[in-house]
């Protein structure tokens, strides 16, 4: 099967694309990333929201197994440019892009003309573990919130969101604090305790069952993991917090300074 005539190659490809687009040097490539292309070109005729063709006349128009075109439809639905809609499957939007800084997720959304939201999946007080006490300034034994929340853009579900913090730093969160709302704000606003610094780690993980239930994807799903630990602006350990983000739906980026090497 041939590829569609405007494909991008290395001298005319899109930003940021594989080279050669995956094509290899020896220019045999497996069949359904022949119809992987032809949909891909096809996403672009369709535009957001377009209601691709069903699996049997997109076999029966590039002429190929129904498997074959499976194939190309899951790593597209991976890659996020598909998305299943009913018993139908769309051209999805842009993925969200979410900065690398100490800015909230509502800030990071705003931004992209979404719309922020959480939904409430847990609060809960516990005594703290060795392993957590030096993150977020305690001895162990001391009472430590675990708040988890689902994250929402337009009431798509696109997240997951643990947060542990000193009970001593935040005493009222159960009882004053709006779980749909920003932790950061209300820190700020209410507590009158501003972020300093943070160290982020970054790594692709595949969610657990739970995890892909409440964020309502397939467990096989790559989703990106961040690893944050932040400090007051007098360098003082304030929370942990742990959040899955869907790969299908988020780019992250950051700025870079200059300097010399």
């Amino acid at each position: 099967m041939d590829y569609p005539k405007d494909y991008p190659y290395a001298h005319d490809q899109e930003p940021g694309a594989p080279i050669r687009s995956g094509v290899p040097e020896h220019g045999r490539v497996p069949k359904y990333y022949a119809v992987k292309a032809h949909i891909a070109a096809l996403i672009g005729e369709l535009g957001e929201g377009g209601l691709l063709p069903t699996e049997r006349d997109l076999a029966v128009r590039y002429e190929v197994s129904r498997e074959t075109v499976r194939q190309a439809l899951r790593e597209l639905l991976l890659e996020g440019r598909l998305r299943r809609q009913g018993r139908g499957t769309v051209v999805a939007g842009p993925k969200l892009e979410q900065p690398l800084a100490l800015a909230s997720y509502t800030e990071g959304v705003r931004r992209q003309n979404r719309r922020p939201g959480r939904r409430l999946i847990g609060l809960d007080r516990f005594p703290c573990p060795a392993a957590l006490a030096s993150d977020v300034g305690v001895e162990a034994g001391a009472p430590v919130w675990h708040l988890e929340r689902v994250l929402l853009a337009d009431d798509e579900r696109v997240g997951l969101e643990s947060t542990y913090v000193a009970v001593a730093r935040v005493p009222r969160l159960d009882a004053d604090f709006e779980p749909d709302s920003s932790f950061y704000s209300y820190l700020h606003e209410r507590v009158g305790v501003s972020f300093g610094e943070a160290d982020e780690r970054i790594e692709t993980v595949l969610a657990t069952p739970r995890e892909a239930l409440l964020i309502g994807t397939p467990p096989a799903l790559p989703m990106l993991l961040i690893h944050r630990l932040s400090r007051d602006v007098e360098g003082r350990p304030l929370e942990r917090v742990r959040t899955l983000f869907r790969g299908d739906r988020f780019s992250f980026t950051v700025r870079l300074g200059g300097g010399g090497r």
